[in-house]
């Protein structure tokens, strides 16, 4: 890959805004694959096929695969995400949909001080892969209160809270975090849902999420994992 071909990506050592680069030292392979998946996506290859083909030809362990297919996005998709995000501050006197699983995994993730990245969208995403096996933590309580507390200072209008219903004790979730919403101050509800992603993809206001197929249909969206961060001084990696 010849320097002309990378003029449109900024070099590694020139973070985004608030991001850590990862080192060299021992993440050397995994690197080089990010710069060789932006090459291979901003040419229209599919993002799966390239993850692949980078990843067999620098010999990367799943985890790391797992990153890249979450960091890695072509340049005017990141574009177009990055125009779509809304500050907290700029969430007065709205009403916002919060893709609770989400939204909670990477604020776990940030607190309890597992890896989260600053992907090429500039949303924040975690890289363990829980979704489906989530279960609560000592992080979780703790993770509620910063994305309440951030939703309280920003005078949210009112806040709906979806958690997918599928995922074991999803109700249960559901009733604390009302519970603390109302301890908090927060107007809205939380509720459980078998078709979590397609309500918020309609919805007529702000989506808090880092999925980027939510994020792709959004009007708006929030990336309150990385409000958690800013609070908490926590630097996201960047690759």
């Amino acid at each position: 890959m010849g320097a002309d071909d990378r003029r449109h990506r900024p070099p590694r050592w020139r973070p985004l805004p608030g991001g850590e680069p990862l080192p060299d030292d021992g993440h050397e392979a995994l690197n080089l694959a990010a710069e060789e998946l932006r090459y291979l996506l901003d040419r229209g290859y599919p993002s799966g096929p390239a993850v692949r083909f980078v990843s067999d030809h620098r010999l990367l362990p799943r985890e790391d695969r797992f990153i890249l297919s979450r960091v890695a996005v072509p340049s005017a998709l990141a574009a177009a995400r990055r125009n779509k995000r809304v500050p907290a501050e700029r969430l007065a006197g709205r009403r916002i949909a919060i893709d609770g699983y989400n939204v909670l995994i990477t604020a776990e993730s940030l607190l309890s001080g597992a890896s989260v990245y600053l992907c090429d969208d500039g949303f924040l995403r975690d890289a363990r892969g829980i979704f489906r096996r989530y279960r609560s933590s000592e992080a979780t309580v703790p993770a509620i209160s910063e994305v309440l507390s951030i939703l309280k200072e920003s005078g949210v209008a009112g806040a709906e809270v979806i958690l997918d219903q599928q995922i074991s004790r999803s109700g249960e979730l559901a009733a604390t975090i009302q519970g603390m919403m109302v301890d908090f101050g927060v107007p809205g509800f939380a509720t459980t849902a078998r078709d979590a992603d397609r309500r918020l993809k309609v919805a007529p206001h702000p989506v808090a999420t880092g999925d980027g197929a939510i994020i792709d249909v959004a009007l708006e969206a929030v990336d309150l994992p990385a409000e958690v961060a800013k609070r908490r001084g926590i630097s996201p990696l960047i690759l």
